[in-house]
């Protein structure tokens, strides 16, 4: 008899740790780890010295924390910004300011829309997710979920940097569980970079000679 699969609270929270390391990898921060050992909390928090947080709700609601300190948040944000080509010296030098915010809050909106579209690919059930908020604080904040849950769960997990500095990712929850009925298909998720690639082989050149071939015949048609 087939073992029927069952995905819990914990292998969604993998999922999302899974969704935190491919977006930094990709964003210039390679090596960026999380321990093996998750810590399970009574309550969310924004934490200093930089912390983010983003809603989801659909198939399932939630919510997502991620809390930097200083050092790992500049190591992330420089890093980020050099691997594109910006000189060292024209970033900004504090995590405080509005530039290191906005890039921060820009990675943590690309990794939430990683794991919602893994979530929708491996679990076939679409959640939508708020705008992240990125702000700078010196004092704990207590995050609430505007949305009654019936058995919140809240897990903690600690993320490393190449250069050892420390940031943490907290997800709150209901609890539930995926069980899998039956076998299906997954549908191929869709890649940018494969859709500008793919994009690419149309040139400018291609369609303009096809349209002069397709003028010529038509010439030639009326026996000119």
């Amino acid at each position: 008899m087939k073992k029927t699969k069952i995905i819990t609270t914990d292998e969604i929270l993998l999922t999302l740790c899974q969704s935190v390391t491919k977006v930094l990898s990709g964003a210039g921060n390679h090596n960026v780890a999380y321990s093996p050992m998750v810590q399970k909390i009574q309550k969310t928090c924004l934490r200093p010295d930089l912390g983010c947080f983003v809603l989801f709700d659909g198939g399932f609601s939630g919510l997502v924390i991620i809390n930097f300190t200083a050092q790992a948040a500049m190591e992330i944000y420089k890093k980020y910004l050099m691997s594109m080509g910006m000189p060292e010296e024209e970033l900004a030098q504090f995590h405080t300011s509005d530039e290191v915010g906005n890039v921060m809050g820009e990675l943590m909106n690309q990794i939430v829309g990683a794991f919602t579209n893994t979530v929708r690919y491996d679990l076939q059930t679409s959640i939508n997710q708020s705008q992240p908020k990125m702000m700078a604080i010196n004092k704990q904040v207590q995050i609430l979920i505007n949305t009654q849950l019936d058995q919140p769960q809240a897990r903690r997990v600690t993320f490393s940097t190449p250069e050892h500095n420390i940031f943490y990712l907290e997800l709150a929850m209901d609890k539930t569980e995926f069980i899998q009925l039956h076998d299906f298909d997954k549908v191929a998720q869709e890649h940018p970079d494969d859709i500008l690639a793919n994009a690419q082989q149309y040139t400018p050149e291609n369609t303009v000679n096809v349209e002069v071939d397709m003028d010529d015949d038509f010439l030639k048609n009326l026996g000119l």
